[in-house]
């Protein structure tokens, strides 16, 4: 089942890129929360939201991104169009890091309120996440696959 193929590719990738990048925000000292930074947009756009609702935002705009990624990664997975390897999806994975990029800067341009951050250090960390983020969703889809066949 494809929606499956998708859930399960976009929950586990988009979890493990999440871990990264609150690793590397430890390691860094500075905020690479991709989920508080949707939620800072958000509330900076509709500041009635209370701390909760803005999290929830946050949380829920960014696993709905790693969801719409994943769609892309399993419908070329699943036309042959690209294989799911950890060769291939480390590629995959550093073209999506660099078409994030370009997507938040346009975000923090055309937002009225962006945030206070360091934007080049920001986009720096993306492509190794969205790397993380292939890796992972190619296993999730595999590890799927797998137990498909043998179930």
């Amino acid at each position: 089942m494809k929606t499956r193929d998708i859930l399960v590719a976009g929950i586990t990738g988009t979890t493990f890129m999440t871990a990264f990048s609150y690793l590397v925000s430890e390691l860094d000292g500075e905020n690479f929360s991709e989920p508080e930074r949707l939620g800072q947009l958000a509330h900076n756009l509709l500041p009635m939201l209370n701390k909760e609702e803005k999290q929830l935002t946050g949380w829920a705009a960014h696993y709905a991104v790693g969801l719409l990624f994943a769609l892309v990664y399993v419908e070329l997975w699943s036309r042959k169009k690209i294989k799911s390897s950890i060769k291939r999806n480390l590629l995959l994975g550093g073209v999506s890091g660099i078409i994030a990029v370009a997507i938040w800067k346009t975000t923090f341009k055309l937002h009225p309120l962006p945030p206070v951050l360091s934007f080049n250090k920001y986009y720096l960390q993306l492509i190794p996440a969205h790397v993380v983020f292939a890796v992972f969703a190619g296993i999730g889809y595999q590890l799927l696959k797998k137990a498909e066949a043998t179930g």
